[in-house]
């Protein structure tokens, strides 16, 4: 068995370009996004209850955005979409590292946050254009492996950056992402795609799309494990912080420890699972997601020896339904999707990740005041109803898509 075969990878000649450019991109965005919000403080001297209102102002107007591109994604292609997005996004940071009226730095987040979105809606339209057959799921896990590796590199250069002090570290940051979102652009000019063209009789706002009832009702469950995901960049912070009786420094500890499984783990959980209907996996990521939460609402009732111990195991068994949520929910979503109106089908599909990253901060933030366990038990709930939702459309969905390809 050839080796790139045993690992879960898929056939790369012609498309290096692609993969070169999602890892600069996110090397970029590891390096600049932690930064962002204290660059509005420190050197834009935005005070900072006001910059954390112009980022979510600006988040909330880009909403929009995944239903613009499922109207045009079929007819422009999703290459051309993705270096659009590149493009807006590197003029928008050129703009950060020159700007300091506040208006300035609003369009820049608007430009910012409505490029991301637009990206994050056509980029897997890419992948599944540029993949030979049999090859999707394994080009959507080397993907997220090579963005993973990116951003985790990304995430330590920011590190560095801090240690220097002063302005400087936030202007360079700044600088470093819109050059990599402008040499990820023209990388991708060197990728020349097929993508079948949408006919001229469905040019309105997916009318197929708001009919299929077993579709709509993925991505609401997708939704419910998104936030899943989400939960643990947002809560585990604040959880170590505010509740536990542990070092402080152990959160970049786990967070980096999930970075690195993200990056090495996605394609060989392809490779381990193409005998496995996708709805299979998605409701073992559920369940497993489940007991992540149950782990962590634990934490707060166990003598002060096991804390740490049982954060560790918490942490291992979020990382594994990470893992496998992220090599198969884009695959079971362009699977799902019709040949015609794949493109529109993948951007809507975002929506599910767009309401998890609005939803996140307020539900963490409302039960964990009410009570500190609260969020991890709701998710655990959340979790499963999603589980059990997966398992009933398992029969709606066809044979022939829920299996690996």
């Amino acid at each position: 068995m050839p080796a790139a075969t045993s690992l879960g990878l898929p056939n790369v000649r012609g498309r290096v370009p692609l993969l070169v450019a999602l890892s600069i991109d996110s090397f970029g965005g590891g390096c600049a996004g932690p930064l962002l919000l204290l660059y509005f403080v420190r050197v834009a001297d935005v005070p900072l209850g006001k910059a954390g209102l112009v980022l979510t102002v600006a988040t909330l107007f880009s909403i929009a955005a995944p239903a613009v591109v499922g109207l045009v994604i079929d007819r422009v292609g999703p290459r051309n979409l993705v270096i659009g997005a590149q493009f807006a996004q590197g003029l928008a940071f050129t703009g950060f590292f020159f700007g300091r009226s506040l208006w300035l730095l609003f369009l820049c987040a608007l430009v910012t946050t409505t490029g991301q979105r637009a990206f994050w809606s056509a980029i897997f339209s890419l992948l599944a254009d540029i993949a030979d057959d049999g090859d999707r799921d394994r080009w959507f896990g080397l993907g997220g492996m090579m963005q993973a590796g990116g951003f985790a590199l990304g995430g330590l250069a920011a590190g560095l950056l801090l240690a220097i002090g002063g302005d400087t570290p936030f202007l360079i940051a700044m600088a470093v992402n819109a050059v990599t979102f402008f040499v990820a652009g023209l990388l991708l000019l060197r990728l020349h795609p097929s993508h079948h063209e949408q006919t001229m009789q469905d040019t309105g706002p997916a009318p197929r799309l708001r009919k299929d009832k077993p579709f709509l009702v993925l991505i609401g469950a997708n939704t419910l494990l998104a936030l899943c995901m989400m939960m643990f960049g947002v809560g585990l912070p604040v959880y170590i912080a505010e509740a536990l009786p542990v070092p402080k420094w152990l959160v970049g500890v786990l967070l980096a420890g999930t970075s690195v499984v993200l990056a090495t783990g996605q394609t060989l959980v392809v490779r381990h699972t193409e005998r496995r209907r996708r709805t299979n996996v998605m409701i073992v990521s559920g369940v497993t997601w489940a007991v992540w939460g149950l782990l962590m609402a634990s934490l707060l009732h166990l003598p002060g020896a096991l804390v740490v111990p049982v954060l560790v195991l918490a942490t291992a068994c979020f990382a594994f339904a990470d893992v496998l949520h992220a090599a198969t929910n884009n695959a079971l979503s362009a699977a799902v999707a019709p040949v015609v109106g794949r493109g529109k089908y993948l951007s809507y599909w975002q929506y599910s990740f767009t309401f998890a990253s609005v939803l996140a901060p307020a539900f963490f933030a409302q039960l964990f005041e009410l009570q500190h366990e609260f969020p991890w038990l709701a998710l655990s709930a959340l979790a499963l109803v999603a589980s059990v939702t997966m398992f009933a459309l398992d029969r709606a969905i066809p044979q022939s898509t829920a299996q690996r390809t």
